[in-house]
Order: C-alpha cells, then sequence, then structure tokens
C-alpha cells in the first residue's frame, strides 16, 4: 500500500522543479542583452514510480508515478555552428585587417590626383621641355630645378608615410600579442573554475558562456581548434569539460595553446644581428616571431633588400589565416623555413627579399627612384650646362671644365632621401640642357631628358641620337621593361585591384559570419517571448502544484478530523 503522504511529495517535487525552471527564466530575462550569454532551461525528468522492483514490493493495481524532478540546468548551444562562426570570424579577422592596410595605402598614394606621384613626373617633363624652348631663361631652369625638387619631396612623402604606417602595424601587431596572451590566460584560469566545479555534479553555464566568448575573440586573431576534455568524479554527462586549444601550423604541426588550467604566451624573442645573420632562439615551440631588422643596401637590378628595411621574422604561424596574421603580412615577414621547436636561424644575404605588402611596395618605390636617379644622372652628365659656375675645383690649375661635370648630379640620395644637387639649386645654369658645349640657344638635351619619360627600361642600354651624334648608355638598371611612369602605375593599378579583392572577400565572408551568426542566435539567444511565454507556463505549473497541496491537505484533513465522528 502506498503512503498517505505520497501525493504530497509528489506536488512538492513539483513545486520546487517548476520553482526552479521560474529562477532560471528569471535569469535568462536578466541576460537578455548580455554579450556571448546562451539561454538556459531546466531539464525535468519524473523521479522513480512506485513501486520499486523486489520480492516485497506492494501489489498495486499499476505503476504509479512520484512526480519530477529537475535533473540540470543546460545552456543551450549547438558546436558546430560554434565551429563555423569561429572559422568565419578568422577568415573575416584577416581581410578585415588586410582591406584596412590596403586603403591607409591608397590614401597615401592618392592616384589619381594632382598631388600624386605620377602628376609630379608630369610636371617635372613638362618643366624640361619648357626649358628646351628658352634654354637661356633662367625663370624656366628655375620652375625646373623646383618641380624636381617637388619630385624628390613626392617620393620621400611617400616613402616615410608608408614606414609611419607600417611602424603602427607594428604596435599592432605587438598590441595583438598582448591581447591574445590576456585571453589565453583568462581561458585557462576559466578551465580551472570548471574543472573544480563539474566534479560535484553541478554545470558552471554562465563559466561556459565566458570561455566560448574568450574563444570568439581569439578565433579572430588565430585559427584556433577546441577539443574538450571531460572532467571526471561526478560530472554530468552532459558536463562540457575543459577546452584544449590548438591550431595547426602552415607545417601541418599541431600546437598546443591552452591545455586544461595551463597556457602558453606568445613572446617576441631578441634577435642579435652578427654581420648577415639574425637568430631566432626559444625553448618551446610558441615563439612565433619576433622583429628584425636589415640595414643592408638595395640591388637596383633584382629590386631586393632596400635600406633599413622592418620585418617580422616567423616561420610557424599560417601566413593566411586571422588577424594577426594579416598585420604581420601586412607589415613583413622573413620565413623560418626550417624551425626546430620554435628555434631557427636566418641568414641574411646581401639581396634578401623581405615579403609582406607594404615592404614589397616601399622596395619597388625605392626601385624607381634608385632606377630613376642613376638614368637621369648618366643621361644628364652627357649634356652640357650654360656655365660651369659652382661646380667643384677639380683641376690643379684651379679652373672647371666639361671633365668635371661629369661627376656632378642633379638628384642625390641623402641619409635615405631623394634631394636635389644644392649646387643646381643654387645655379640653374647647371642644368644641362644643351647638346654641344658653349652653343648658345641650344636646348636639345633638355629635350631628350625630357624623352626619358618615354624610354623602356628592359636591358639597360639604350642610345640617344641628337645632331647625327650618337650616345650611348649601358648598365643601367631596369624596370622589367616599362617607363618610369607605366612602372609606378603598375604598382598603382596592382593596388586597386587588391584593394578591391580584399573589400569583396572581406563583405563575402561578412556575410557569410552574418548569417551564421543569426542561426547561432536563433537557437541560444534570448528571446523575451518566448521567456515570458515560459514564464506563464512555469507559473500556472507552480500554482497547480500548489493547489494540489491544498487539496491532499483537505483530503487528509477529512480522514484525519472527520473520519469515526458520526452524529458529532
Amino acid at each position: 500500500m502506498r503512503s498517505t503522504f505520497m501525493g504530497l511529495e509528489a506536488s512538492k517535487r513539483g513545486l520546487f522543479t517548476q520553482q526552479s525552471a521560474l529562477y532560471t527564466t528569471g535569469h535568462n530575462i536578466s541576460n537578455a542583452n548580455t554579450d556571448g550569454y546562451s539561454r538556459q532551461r531546466v531539464n525535468m525528468k519524473p523521479t522513480l514510480g512506485y513501486p520499486g522492483v523486489g520480492l516485497n514490493s506492494p501489489k498495486t493495481a499499476g505503476f504509479i508515478g512520484t512526480g519530477v524532478e529537475a535533473d540540470s540546468v543546460q545552456r543551450i548551444r549547438d558546436q558546430f555552428i560554434d565551429r563555423q562562426f569561429r572559422q568565419e570570424t578568422n577568415k573575416l579577422g584577416y581581410y578585415e585587417s588586410r582591406a584596412k592596410a590596403i586603403s591607409q595605402m591608397e590614401d597615401i598614394m592618392s592616384e589619381p590626383s594632382e598631388y600624386g606621384l605620377n602628376e609630379a613626373f608630369n610636371l617635372f617633363w613638362g618643366s624640361l621641355q619648357d626649358v628646351s624652348s628658352n634654354p637661356e631663361d633662367i625663370a624656366s631652369r628655375k620652375v625646373a630645378i623646383q618641380r624636381a625638387e617637388h619630385l624628390a619631396d613626392t617620393f620621400n612623402y611617400i616613402d616615410t608615410q608608408l614606414q609611419q604606417i607600417q611602424g603602427n602595424l607594428g604596435n599592432e601587431i605587438d598590441v595583438s600579442t598582448t591581447q591574445v596572451n590576456s585571453i589565453l590566460k583568462q581561458i585557462g584560469e576559466i578551465n580551472q573554475q570548471i574543472i573544480a566545479i563539474e566534479p560535484n555534479g553541478y554545470m558552471p553555464n554562465d563559466l561556459y558562456d565566458a570561455r566560448d566568448l574568450l574563444v570568439d575573440e581569439l578565433s579572430q586573431y588565430l585559427p584556433v581548434k577546441v577539443d574538450t576534455v571531460e572532467s571526471g568524479g561526478n560530472a554530468l554527462d552532459i558536463a562540457e569539460g575543459s577546452y584544449t586549444l590548438s591550431y595547426v601550423d602552415k607545417n601541418g604541426k599541431e600546437v598546443v595553446l591552452v591545455q586544461g588550467k595551463e597556457y602558453v604566451q606568445l613572446t617576441a624573442n631578441g634577435v642579435s644581428e652578427d654581420g648577415t645573420t639574425g637568430k631566432i632562439t626559444g625553448e618551446e615551440p610558441y615563439k612565433f616571431f619576433t622583429h628584425f631588422s636589415t640595414n643592408k643596401t638595395i640591388d637596383k637590378n633584382t629590386g631586393a633588400v632596400s635600406s633599413k628595411r622592418e620585418a617580422i621574422v616567423y616561420g610557424e604561424l599560417d601566413p593566411s589565416k586571422g588577424k594577426l596574421a594579416s598585420l604581420i603580412d601586412s607589415y613583413g615577414h622573413v620565413n623560418v623555413t626550417d624551425p626546430n621547436n620554435g628555434q631557427g636561424t636566418v641568414t641574411v644575404p646581401s639581396n634578401i627579399t623581405v615579403e609582406g605588402y607594404y615592404p614589397k611596395m616601399l622596395s619597388d618605390l625605392e626601385r624607381l627612384s634608385s632606377t630613376f636617379i642613376e638614368v637621369f644622372n648618366t643621361v644628364h652628365k652627357a649634356g652640357h650646362p650654360l656655365d660651369y659656375a659652382g661646380l667643384t675645383d677639380l683641376n690643379s690649375d684651379g679652373t672647371v671644365d666639361a671633365d668635371d661635370f661629369k661627376e656632378f648630379n642633379v638628384f642625390e640620395i641623402v641619409d635615405g632621401k631623394v634631394k636635389v644637387n644644392q649646387s643646381i639649386v643654387d645655379n640653374p645654369s647647371l642644368l644641362a640642357a644643351s647638346s654641344v658645349e658653349n652653343e648658345e640657344g641650344n636646348g636639345k638635351w633638355a629635350i631628350e631628358l625630357a624623352n626619358l619619360q618615354y624610354i623602356s627600361l628592359d636591358t639597360g642600354n639604350f642610345d640617344i641620337k641628337v645632331g647625327g651624334e650618337t650616345t650611348s648608355f649601358t648598365n643601367l638598371p631596369t624596370l622589367d621593361g616599362a617607363t618610369f611612369q607605366s612602372f609606378y602605375e603598375g604598382l598603382i593599378g596592382q593596388l586597386g585591384v587588391d584593394g578591391q579583392e580584399a573589400n569583396r572577400l572581406q563583405y563575402n565572408t561578412e556575410t557569410i559570419r552574418l548569417t551564421v551568426e543569426n542561426n547561432r542566435a536563433s537557437m541560444s539567444s534570448v528571446s523575451l517571448d518566448e521567456e515570458m511565454t515560459n514564464m506563464i507556463s512555469f507559473q500556472q505549473a507552480y500554482n497547480a502544484n500548489a493547489r494540489m497541496i491544498t487539496v491532499i491537505d483537505e483530503t487528509l484533513d477529512k480522514i484525519i478530523n472527520g473520519m469515526g465522528r458520526v452524529g458529532l
């Protein structure tokens, strides 16, 4: 025979269970606008029925239920959607950073515009044409020199601004590294708390949410892979355990970032330069990159390293995934081809090429400027000025002549900056406009200087014919068959294509991520309408259980106080 008070116990259980559900609903409503919060639900299950199985079990008309209990409080989350979201976030982090870096470069180049390098070239060539029309006019010569200074200043401005942006990218790499390290530390600390709570049979849902929010943020920087490890003890089957975070580098090696309460920190090792060798050392495979600087001079024929090029040395980080990789790709890098547990030696030859978007543009512009300077100076020396006043006294008799002019350069590179020779600024007569020495009104060489804009520099050898005389130039630097301006226009054209591609990929990835985010929100986010519906449902169930207790109490009161009192 079942207990007289069995109905009270069943209703009491229902009362407590519905109360737990109401508390959970209130928790959901309170966190409706909390970033990273996943809605929670109480998993209810019926308690064991009556009677139990055994030889002494009473015989009843049926198996009678004994009520309900709250089995667990679980958050609603889909790991597959989480993985999709993090993959798209990682791609978006890369393309956003790349699009931003290219956009900043486009702003600096200012093409097409009246302030760009292309227009500076046009003004300079035009001023030389003016000199050829009236070579004895000092005013037109001064204008040509001013245009030359403007061209030099434009080269310098672009170079300075690009290096400044590159420096900002380097600072952003440092900030991002600090942020990644902070995230890894926080995830390790949350893992430690979860490992302490789960074996007691509880599910720390809010800690799960905090951890997943950090993993979402981390995926913006690195392509992380998430594995779970059970906590053991009395942990529930649906407990999520601690996270092990890792990623697979470009060599196919799995690098662990967080394992339980243990975590690593991304650190930049010091680089010591000895001659042409930079060395990276480290005891753990977590030394991803380090700042590196080379002060080698540019190889004008190959366009290799330019002076004082800043870069990052790294050999493990996948160069096509995440914001951190994108920043490094834009800033510049020298790959370690065979890193051994974080150790590697980078040998820097005189013509090493620093890879990366900004180093490549800086190197190409430096190649353009150095080629232009050498070609223009060489051709200019073959012409003749109005006079030689202001030239250095090179002869023992104290005079200067045409041979001295062969040592004279219009453009110079001083401390890494393009300059116009101060002698020609002070004395515009030194501008070689004539093809014949001491011939008044001869501006034919100024025309040839202006015509340099049309020469395709493919072999480094070309001839100039003036008045039946041929002047040959050999072994000059080349620009892959391009003219000065077509070479530059090619750089600008490729920059525009890269910018469009980066913006397109950013937009596409952002659209996909938004779709995945909406799918995740439809499953995991709090709907106030749904929660209000649940609240009413749980409230009614709570009231019904309370009413049931009242009914059973009245029944028992009748049995206890009303039976056996006939006639009273």
